[in-house]
């Protein structure tokens, strides 16, 4: 038996505390293998008798694929003769479930579960994907790139199932003046046409009726990419997906490597910026493959398609520029009204019912404020609108799966409406009907292969505590099935009589354990801790609610304070503010930021408090909590901050002066926030990969929540930090790693010079060659944890020794 399996869940409570020794900074920021590290990535096996699971190897980047048989609990590693017969994830059944399909290292192959034959359907360079059974459960089809074949199971034949190419067709070529003319001249030329005409056509009908042939090609045009495709289960149509060619994707400039094997500067291409490269407009189109006919798919009919979301925003924009006083701007005068066009879309899926007898699309618009979900009406080759989902400020980029019944009567679909994510089904073209509904957020839906139950992750019971539920896809009461509290996802057994949870605590990285479908204990299948990480003392954590002096909702928080708290005396704090913006941080699961929460429990090690708040913006609360920092980031996000100072001052012998913020990425963004524009209220702060001015920023996440440069300057002046440098008191740290290809280091260097120039004295910039975003090297964490807690030790605790001493 492997070590990394236990015997139950209680045993492996106890193992976890033994209150020996306390963390170091060293060990809370060396390489986390000395932990043990967290179960990954589990599924079935096809015949829901083992989970399969991956675990990063001691010392190396490398995960092994491991099974745990259920009934004798052996669990072994896959070595590649094992692998051989190794299920893949993410299987899909015929009809009878009596045949699985699954990819694995790229390639296709089928389970006969009967007989658990293994049968290998690719081997190929190429990587395939999607499998599907056909309607009729005679074949196999999948996808190669954009391109779908379809596998004869009784044969063992393999053949396109369509060919769709961008180009033009060498055939549809009408001839010009000079052209008509000659015809018109030479009767010779005229016969060899037709017998070129005559031969086509009889091609094409012996393509049709002759089903050993492969299919007559589509021809979409020489100037379009194909982004995406999806077949019908039946074989009879295939939806495209495509962008223009020559669509402008912006500047790419380039980021630098300094320090490199070769001893010379290196290059690459960086991404490029908000409101120059917005995604390319998709166009959508519908492929008969039976009678070789396209039609492109329009938007005419969706409800809103024609709608301009963003003129108040430019109006305001507009006018704030004119009262600026210059000529130019004075001058401008609102655009005339013309005839609304249709907004720019891009297409997020397609998924047909499981008898091909429907499909739903998914697409949502470019500028943001809209999603939708249609299907096709097929007689008369149009979009149907089944749902739209519009917000004022933007559609969450969670909380949109959606999908068919088994039986291909019914959509359900996840939707943020009600301003929380909720489940809802429908029969197309009637109203939707809700199945969960309360101010918690439900996801990862799994729909149970008999369709009678939706499994799902929800906080229904705190924000903080994320278990499995299921409801009824007829409708009924949320059943909770786990009680774990730190659920961080689960796999519905294809049997549908158990789940495999990858559970969590505060202090344990995510373990694999199972519990029946209908709820109950859950057991405990893995314990991959170290007995070094065992034996350290962690403290119970902490959530508390910090009332808001904005908002009707508290503000949840960890909190963490020495163990020799004495409330007779006064402490040093510290904020730590979690990066992502949307993400929660304050759940009873184990955190992203574990090397941080070390960090914590060292410095309250050391006299101080600290307070890790979900500001608005985090995710967990719902949309109103998500999109109160439309068009103002930072700014209600820093209310949320001080609100905690102050409940800190009033309720934990925290003294005013002397308060510390930091935190990474939006964190770094936050706490130079804090800094600039609350100098009055944060000593010294550290900012990690700091956005630093919004412009700089990506498209896909900053056009969300700011729109774009060009349509709301106010936002993105407004949100940036550099506007509000001059601001600056306090002891400031900035640290970034130079690699960094998501906030660039230009990002940090152009608030180093900016500093300079408004001559501040008290702040550092360190940068760290061979580092990207999130740090991968010991060293690296160590020295910017260790210059974080001087900043903090100088400005608001008792001052480090001298070096040396």
């Amino acid at each position: 038996m492997s070590r990394f399996a236990v015997a139950s869940l209680s045993a492996w409570l106890c193992l976890i505390a033994l209150p020996l020794q306390a963390i170091t900074l060293e060990q809370s920021m060396a390489d986390p293998d000395w932990i043990g590290p967290p179960v990954e990535s589990p599924y079935w096996s096809v015949d829901s008798k083992s989970i399969y699971y991956r675990l990063k190897r001691d010392g190396s980047t490398i995960r092994d694929l491991h099974r745990i048989n259920l009934e004798t609990r052996q669990d072994v590693v896959i070595d590649p003769a094992l692998m051989a017969d190794a299920d893949g994830r993410g299987a899909v059944f015929d009809r009878s479930r009596q045949l699985a399909a699954f990819v694995r290292s790229g390639d296709i192959f089928i389970r006969d579960l009967r007989n658990s034959q293994l049968i290998q359907v690719t081997r190929t360079p190429q990587s395939e994907a999607s499998p599907q059974f056909s309607a009729d459960g005679r074949a196999l089809q999948f996808r190669t790139g954009n391109d779908w074949s379809s596998y004869d199971i009784a044969s063992r034949v393999t053949a396109p199932a369509a060919v769709v190419l961008s180009e033009k067709d060498p055939e549809a070529k009408k001839p010009d003046d000079l052209g008509e003319l000659q015809l018109r001249l030479f009767s010779t030329l005229r016969t060899v046409k037709g017998d070129r005409e005559a031969t086509r056509s009889n091609e094409e009908a012996f393509r049709k009726g002759d089903p050993t042939r492969s299919p007559q090609p589509f021809y979409l045009g020489d100037n379009v990419d194909i982004e995406g495709t999806a077949l019908s289960p039946d074989g009879r149509y295939l939806l495209v997906v495509t962008t223009a060619k020559d669509y402008d994707k912006g500047k790419i400039a380039k980021l630098h490597h300094y320090v490199t094997e070769s001893g010379y500067e290196e290059q690459e291409d960086e991404r490029v910026r908000v409101g120059r490269n917005a995604p390319a407009p998709s166009r959508i189109w519908l492929l008969d493959l039976a009678d070789h006919e396209q039609t492109e798919l329009t938007l005419d009919d969706l409800p809103g398609s024609k709608d301009d979301p963003l003129h108040k925003v430019r109006e305001e924009n507009r006018l704030a520029k004119a009262e600026t006083g210059k000529p130019s701007d004075k001058a401008e005068k609102p655009a005339k009204k013309d005839e609304p066009a249709l907004r720019s879309v891009t297409v997020a899926e397609m998924i047909w019912s499981p008898d091909g007898s429907q499909v739903a699309i998914q697409l949502r618009a470019i500028d943001n404020k809209d999603r939708w979900i249609a299907s096709v009406d097929f007689k008369n080759d149009k979009l149907v609108h089944q749902h739209r989902l519009s917000d004022e400020a933007w559609i969450n980029w969670y909380f949109n799966e959606f999908g068919w019944t088994p039986d291909s009567r019914q959509l359900w679909y996840l939707s943020e409406e009600s301003g929380y994510s909720q489940l809802y089904i429908k029969t197309p073209g009637s109203r939707a009907k809700a199945l969960t509904s309360g101010k918690f957020e439900i996801s990862e839906p799994r729909l149970s292969a008999d369709g009678k139950w939706f499994y799902v992750l929800s906080n229904a019971q705190a924000p903080y505590a994320y278990d499995a539920y299921r409801v009824a896809s007829s409708g009924g009461k949320l059943e909770r099935l786990t009680r774990v509290e730190g659920l961080d996802g689960f796999e519905l057994s294809p049997d549908g009589s158990q789940l495999a949870l990858l559970q969590s605590t505060t202090y344990v990285p995510s373990q694999l354990s199972e519990v029946a479908a209908t709820g109950g204990e859950s057991r405990l299948l893995t314990d991959t801790l170290t007995p070094e990480y065992k034996a350290l003392e962690w403290p119970k954590l902490e959530i508390v609610k910090v009332p808001s002096s904005h908002v009707d909702e508290p503000i949840y928080a960890k909190l963490y304070k020495p163990a020799n708290f004495d409330a007779s005396k006064k402490y040093p704090a510290i904020l730590f503010v979690h990066g992502a913006g949307y993400l929660q941080n304050t759940e009873l699961g184990y955190p992203n930021y574990f090397r941080e929460q070390m960090f914590h429990n060292l410095l309250t090690s050391k006299g101080y408090v600290v307070l890790d708040m979900d500001y608005r913006a985090s995710k967990g609360y719902g949309r109103d909590w998500r999109t109160a920092i439309y068009r103002q980031m930072g700014h209600p996000e820093l209310e949320d901050l001080i609100d905690g100072v102050d409940w800190l001052v009033d309720n934990q012998s925290v003294d005013r002066s002397r308060i510390g913020v930091y935190g990474g990425s939006y964190g770094g963004f936050m706490a130079l926030m804090a800094m600039f524009r609350a100098p009055e209220v944060f000593s010294a702060g550290a900012a990690l990969r700091p956005v630093t001015d919004w412009t700089s920023y990506n498209h896909e996440y900053t056009s969300n929540i700011l729109n774009t440069p060009q349509d709301d300057p106010i936002a993105f002046q407004r949100s940036s930090p550099i506007e509000y440098a001059d601001g600056l008191q306090g002891g400031l740290l900035i640290a970034h790693g130079m690699l960094d290809d998501n906030v660039l280091y230009q990002d940090s260097v152009r608030l180093n010079q900016r500093l300079i120039e408004l001559r501040k004295v008290d702040f550092e910039l360190a940068g760290y060659p061979l580092e990207r975003h999130g740090f991968v090297h010991s060293d690296s964490w160590y020295d910017e944890y260790r210059r974080i807690l001087k900043l903090f030790e100088t400005h608001i605790g008792t001052p480090l020794p001298a070096q040396g001493q």
